[in-house]
């Protein structure tokens, strides 16, 4: 498999980041049977227990709970991971990530599946959900080059009732807001594979959800990840990201500028320009010390603008909603610049 580092923000470390106020869910409580076969046939080699999310993204031989799955190599096996979650009567949209083939069920009915093999793909789909607990099954074929599975879901409305029928009457519908005007010879985007795509304020699916683009919509581009996966759109009165998948470019895509991936998250990472992303969720401390006050949880998945260190380098000060504190800098990742400039404080 080829080194996938440039995966690592856009699809990896998404967990329990909120999106439009809702929070994203991995689960907890999943078993895993891995094969050393596409097929899932003969005995399996490997059960692990206890695992805290499907959120995988392997550059070699799989590795789950900080330990190598034994039996399996890097290419060609198959993996069945299983749990029981508990819902609320609601609607949930389910999101998956994979490379190469997956299959979703839903108490035992089969409600996805993609066995077209890679590259990476993401998709979504909407279930109404029963209150109570339900069995997930999610099957997984990797065949070669990218290793990459997620599954998450979240709450996204509530399941109609069946009532009276409503008095036929005007509707009062908003119109939905029209994208700013596109200037002459500009480099643009048109929304072509969704009716509605979500609009963050990062190029990752766990960031913030910051407006939805109707198919048809075009907008200026303005940036892009260095990958030309996620693409920066000029709306009427900010920016944000959208997903290149959904959209079609009207030039070369490669044409936009590279920028930053957190020019939307309105926080001074500038003031040293270093930025992590949380690999756990974990306590903000008042100070660099596991003894010192806790004035914060930060979610699995956080981006967080880094403003000093300690001299041992095991603390970083960060700013998480507003608020400056300590974190334990193991359980982070610098994804933008160098830690090393960052002032060194206590």
């Amino acid at each position: 498999m080829k080194n996938r580092a440039s995966l690592l923000v856009a699809l990896v470390l998404i967990g329990l980041a909120v999106t439009a106020g809702r929070a994203l869910e991995f689960g907890v409580g999943w078993t895993g049977v891995f094969y050393s076969n596409t097929s899932f046939s003969g005995s399996a080699a490997a059960t692990i227990t206890n695992i805290s999310g499907l959120n995988f993204n392997w550059p070699g031989v799989p590795t789950v709970n900080g330990a190598t799955v034994s039996n399996v190599g890097e290419n060609n096996f198959s993996a069945r991971f299983t749990s029981s979650q508990s819902f609320s009567q609601a609607r949930y949209q389910f999101t998956v990530s994979y490379d190469d083939n997956v299959r979703v069920l839903i108490d035992g009915s089969n409600v996805f599946d993609d066995f077209s093999g890679g590259p990476v793909k993401t998709r979504t789909f909407d279930r109404d959900m029963t209150a109570g607990t339900h069995s997930l099954t999610v099957e997984f074929v990797e065949i070669s080059a990218e290793a990459v599975l997620q599954f998450q879901w979240f709450l996204s409305g509530a399941v109609p009732t069946v009532g009276p029928s409503p008095t036929p009457g005007q509707t009062n519908t908003p119109a939905p807001t029209s994208p700013p005007p596109v200037p002459a010879g500009a480099l643009t985007a048109t929304v072509i594979r969704a009716t509605v795509l979500n609009a963050r304020s990062g190029p990752f699916l766990g960031a913030d959800r910051v407006d939805r683009l109707l198919r048809g919509q075009t907008y200026v581009v303005v940036g892009r990840d260095k990958d030309a996966r996620w693409f920066l759109l000029q709306l009427s009165n900010k920016q944000a990201w959208a997903l290149g998948y959904y959209l079609a470019v009207n030039g070369n895509e490669f044409n936009a500028p590279v920028v930053s991936a957190f020019v939307t998250q309105g926080n001074p990472a500038a003031q040293t320009g270093v930025v992590a992303q949380t690999r756990a969720g974990m306590k903000l401390r008042a100070a660099p010390s596991v003894a010192s006050e806790q004035i914060g949880r930060v979610t699995w998945g956080a981006i967080l603008p880094i403003l000093g260190r300690t001299r041992s380098g095991e603390w970083y000060q960060v700013v998480w909603k507003g608020t400056p504190g300590w974190v334990y800098s193991s359980f982070l990742e610098i994804i933008e610049g160098n830690v090393n400039t960052v002032p060194v404080i206590q």
